[in-house]
């Protein structure tokens, strides 16, 4: 079993009101007054405002964390409101970070929120983490989880981690740099996934979709994890990662050890080299992903990309759509689209589900993964100029790069995808 000392000193005796307010904690025989104290005393900082971190702010807060800082560079939009609690209708358009602060003092006045309204990246997130003795990941997209997990790696915070994936999900405890005192076997997320997938190979919430009550299970569980490590009490989720399948209503665990890297013992000054800020991509370059896939972490990779299918009539060589692909591939405005929709052929390229959100008239249906494998490609002449379009732009350039190394000559796709439709020739249609 392993045990990890409290991260936090107590803090001053309980007043009368505190006294009651915590009474059920008190009275747990491993938590008590002493734990309770440890709390009110804790700094916890948590990366994002989203769909887990709104259930992991208010749990902390109803427990009596009494500061949590809070980052995020986004507002509260009305698609958020289906998973991320902690914001309401009237709360949209506002900072995440404001709203998120505005419901904690509703809960508990005495927590005292620092609200990061700002984008991390390497020149700021050490000196945003720095200073609190737990982090929280909550993120959505796969830059902020590798610079959040190297910082913490640098300045020896440990992290409590959680990722959903449609249906499924994953929570972690991290620790890549314990206390040599602790006795604590290090561990952190590049033991699990050493190195983020390929950009566009897995959906993004906006994508895939995302379960909303799914949020609250697994925030829940990382709240509780806080809580123990704040205090000492329990076995921490420290070389184990839990994997839920929501539809088999499944937990199962899987170990995790520590894998040799080169460079370990210069973890310190590690600066990662493939998980850039999130800032610095372009909108459809990095997608911000909901997860990892629960089966990539079983087999200990990241969600595999879609990719040939080996005997598949017409497939397409995975080699030739990945990262190593040709430099660029040829893209249309929404404008010059609006010019020539009569004359190319549109595919949209997303999933069902996408398309009965919104659709341009006479696009026809192929997605992206008939593209990849080849079945699709009988229904994309190749006399006719083809324009490809998913959501933002990611998805369409993986299917035009499919379709110019399967022998198609004219091929472009949709820059911005379906949204940057919506901004400049249809301004009615919804979005997500």
């Amino acid at each position: 079993m392993t045990r990890v000392p409290p991260l936090v000193e107590p803090g001053p005796p309980l007043s009368r009101a505190e006294i009651t307010r915590y009474s059920r904690h008190l009275l747990l025989p491993d938590l008590g007054e002493d734990g309770q104290r440890r709390l009110r005393a804790a700094r916890v900082l948590v990366v994002g405002a989203g769909g887990l971190g709104s259930p992991v702010l208010l749990y902390l807060a109803a427990a009596g964390v009494g500061t949590l800082g809070v980052v995020d560079a986004d507002e509260v939009e009305l698609s958020n409101l289906q998973r991320q609690i902690i914001h309401g209708e009237g709360d949209v358009g506002r900072a995440k970070v404001d709203s998120a602060a505005d419901a904690v003092a509703r809960l508990d006045p005495a927590v005292r929120v620092i609200a990061h309204h700002l984008r991390l990246d390497e020149s700021t997130v050490d000196e945003v983490l720095a200073g609190y003795d737990l982090v929280i990941d909550g993120t959505d997209n796969f830059p902020t989880r590798y610079l959040v997990n190297d910082a913490c790696v640098r300045l020896g915070l440990p992290e409590v981690w959680g990722s959903i994936y449609r249906m499924d999900a994953q929570v972690a405890v991290f620790w890549g740099r314990p206390p040599e005192s602790s006795g604590v076997a290090g561990v952190e997320l590049r033991d699990l996934f050493p190195s983020p997938p390929a950009p566009g190979t897995v959906p993004s919430c906006a994508e895939g979709g995302v379960l909303g009550a799914m949020c609250g299970q697994v925030g829940a569980l990382m709240a509780t994890e806080a809580v123990k490590l704040i205090t000492g009490v329990g076995e921490p989720l420290l070389g184990r990662v839990l994997v839920l399948d929501a539809l088999a209503a499944r937990w199962t665990e899987l170990s995790l050890v520590a894998t040799a890297r080169a460079g370990d013992d210069a973890a310190t000054a590690r600066r990662p080299a493939d998980a850039h800020p999130a800032d610095a991509q372009p909108a459809d370059a990095q997608p911000a992903n909901c997860g990892l896939s629960p089966a990539g972490a079983a087999e200990g990779a990241q969600s595999a990309p879609a990719g040939g299918v080996a005997g598949a009539a017409g497939a397409v060589d995975a080699s030739a759509v990945g990262s190593a692909g040709p430099a660029a591939v040829p893209t249309v405005t929404a404008r010059e689209l609006g010019r020539r929709l009569d004359d190319v052929l549109l595919v949209d390229v997303r999933e069902p589900g996408e398309r009965l959100i919104a659709s341009i008239d006479g696009a026809v249906h192929v997605p992206l993964a008939a593209i990849l494998d080849g079945s699709g490609l009988s229904v994309i002449p190749r006399e006719r100029p083809v324009v490809l379009h998913c959501r933002s732009g990611v998805r369409s350039e993986q299917a035009a790069r499919a379709l110019l190394a399967a022998g198609y000559d004219d091929v472009v796709h949709l820059a911005g995808g379906i949204l940057a439709w919506a901004t400049d020739q249809d301004p009615s249609m919804a979005t997500y």
